[in-house]
């Protein structure tokens, strides 16, 4: 991992945090996985989030990507070009 994505993974995890405030948050940076990949070519990242949030409690799993995706704001089109997103409750519904 680089240190322009190591920043990248701090910026998401403030983000999140501030947004949805997570019990747990793990962040994973899949960029490497995606080298030569024409989507990949600008510089973005590929990454994966797994957030369990009571902020999803009732919500359905497009409406809890959609969370996600409001709080990364900005970040979906300058520095993220794919994101895999796991968004569970403390229940673990």
């Amino acid at each position: 991992m680089n240190d322009s994505n190591d920043n990248r993974i701090q910026i998401i995890r403030e983000r999140l945090e501030a947004a949805l405030s997570p019990e747990q948050i793990h962040i994973r940076d899949d960029s490497h996985l995606h080298v030569g990949h024409p989507g990949a070519r600008d510089g973005r990242g590929h990454f994966h989030v797994h957030i369990i949030a009571s902020a999803f409690q009732g919500q359905k799993t497009l409406a809890r990507h959609r969370m996600v995706f409001d709080a990364l704001g900005e970040l979906m089109e300058t520095d993220i070009h794919a994101l895999q997103i796991d968004a569970q409750t403390p229940d673990n519904s």
